[in-house]
């Protein structure tokens, strides 16, 4: 196994994509789980991110807020000893593109590629089920006509017909029907 087969089997699509998460309506990723997938220290992240921080603007990144920290410690078992203390910081795409740039690891570099993939796949199954959605409700809106007529026919051959004037049976005198 090549260095490039290793590095990808450890940042697996699954891997990168079960540490995205949607916090204020942006796919991010948190500074602990790069910092594992990067193989370094979350301090030393956070560090080579503040020594840079004029790269990472805020749509880039952000720190999460008291109530974002504390739903997100709640979702992960943290020891009372151990586990993260302060509130991480989430990357969006951007930012975790800017991160290569900050570290200069060759992993660095192969991690953001997988990430920087699962980012675009995300995207297009995003715009995928959109464009599914739009095309199940054109064919809800066409088929939705079309069933009308078809149960109005139906209807129509349900309902019992009107009764013909039928002629009494017998004769008739003279002159009347």
């Amino acid at each position: 196994m090549n260095q490039g087969e290793a590095l990808h089997m450890i940042a697996s699509v699954s891997q990168i994509e079960s540490r995205m998460f949607l916090i204020r309506e942006q796919k991010v990723m948190l500074s602990q789980h790069l910092a594992e997938l990067y193989e370094v220290e979350p301090r030393a992240l956070n560090q080579a991110v503040k020594r840079n921080i004029e790269r990472f603007p805020e749509d880039f990144m952000f720190q999460l807020n008291p109530e974002e920290f504390a739903n997100l410690k709640s979702q992960f078992v943290t020891s009372s000893w151990g586990g993260i203390r302060t509130a991480p910081y989430a990357f969006t795409e951007q930012g975790v593109a800017m991160l290569s740039s900050v570290l200069h690891s060759e992993r660095a570099i192969q991690v953001n590629i997988e990430i920087m993939r699962a980012f675009v796949r995300l995207r297009q199954m995003l715009a995928t089920n959109a464009e599914l959605s739009r095309k199940l409700i054109a064919l809800e809106k066409k088929y939705d006509v079309r069933f009308k007529a078809v149960f109005e026919a139906i209807h129509e051959l349900m309902s019992p017909p009107e009764p013909k004037k039928k002629r009494p049976i017998g004769f008739a005198p003279w002159g009347k029907k």
